[in-house]
């Protein structure tokens, strides 16, 4: 049986997180902190960060942390989900990044960890980052919002997302391939936004999208019809609610299989009530301060879990 939700997560402590120039170029959430020094970011990152992951494990979630290495400096450690994805049938996707002081993130021992410590089950690694050297990225979960239960993958094409590298990913995991463009004003001008998952999120039996992002009615439509047929609830966001990080949310489930809808308190504020009733009918929402990881990171709550759908040893594997 597929499934949509997971109750285990990896999160990746950060040991030198800060602005990131070389992502800074197309991340058009990122800013400037005036007046932080850069010890003080770091310190207020981790402060977010543990409190989010005691959030997570106060209502039953099992968190997997892992601490970064600090072997080599990597300002965006603490977003995991970009660069591998795991998978019902024991597989492992590993992905080209966009950014070369990203692609120091992908670490061969944290597959150890998870076979070896967790005794989770890895049947095959895909390594998709020989697309680095033609210029071609696909940054993961990032890059691709998965409905994991029909098999679709959603990917609002950018620098970062590559439909070359879309279509390989989707040919080795089983998926159908739906790629679209989806805009975001930047200095009056519409620019791509750089990653699908701070634009949409889908849950077991909802979807949270901001449709308005993607200018072109003929692929707005097509990835309404498609989410339309596969019954999904829609949660329909505003641009503004957008730039607010409310896209960038995640399902995840306890182990009672109870669910909840992680974002942050960013997110949260941004929506109205009707919204949030919404959701309420379906799981309980999780919402935590992340101030300085979305200014400095560009990145938010979803952006920060990589879920683990690996069977356990002695489970047999997903098809």
């Amino acid at each position: 049986m597929r499934k949509q939700v997971t109750s285990s997560i990896l999160m990746i402590r950060p040991a030198s997180f800060k602005f990131n120039e070389q992502t800074a170029s197309n991340n058009y959430y990122q800013k400037v902190l005036d007046g932080l020094s850069r010890d003080n970011i770091q310190s207020m990152a981790l402060e977010e960060f543990d409190l989010m992951v005691g959030k997570l494990r106060a209502v039953g979630v099992e968190v997997i942390v892992i601490e970064d290495d600090n072997a080599e400096e990597k300002p965006d450690a603490i977003f995991p989900n970009n660069w591998i994805s795991f998978h019902m049938d024991g597989k492992v996707g590993i992905y080209p990044m966009y950014a070369v002081n990203r692609r120091l993130e992908r670490r061969k021992d944290i597959i150890q960890i998870l076979k070896e410590t967790y005794h989770f089950h890895i049947e095959e690694i895909l390594n998709f980052t020989g697309y680095e050297k033609e210029n071609k990225f696909l940054e993961s979960t990032g890059s691709m919002v998965l409905d994991r239960v029909n098999q679709v993958a959603y990917a609002a094409l950018s620098n970062r997302t590559n439909e070359e590298a879309l279509v390989d990913f989707c040919e080795k995991f089983g998926y159908l391939p739906l790629s679209f463009n989806a805009f975001q004003t930047v200095g009056g001008e519409r620019r791509h936004i750089y990653h699908t998952n701070v634009m949409m999120c889908v849950g077991e039996q909802f979807v949270v999208i901001c449709a308005d992002a993607i200018d072109d009615i003929k692929e707005r439509n097509k990835v309404i019809d498609s989410l339309t047929q596969s019954g999904h609830k829609f949660i329909y966001l505003s641009e503004d609610q957008n730039q607010r990080f409310a896209g960038n949310m995640l399902q995840v489930q306890n182990r009672e299989k109870k669910n909840f809808l992680v974002m942050s308190d960013s997110a949260f504020s941004s929506l109205n009530s009707q919204q949030k009733d919404t959701i309420n009918k379906y799981c309980q929402i999780i919402h935590t301060n992340l101030d300085v990881i979305e200014a400095c990171g560009g990145g938010s709550a979803r952006c920060m879990m990589a879920e683990i759908f690996l069977p356990e040893k002695g489970t047999p594997a997903a098809i």
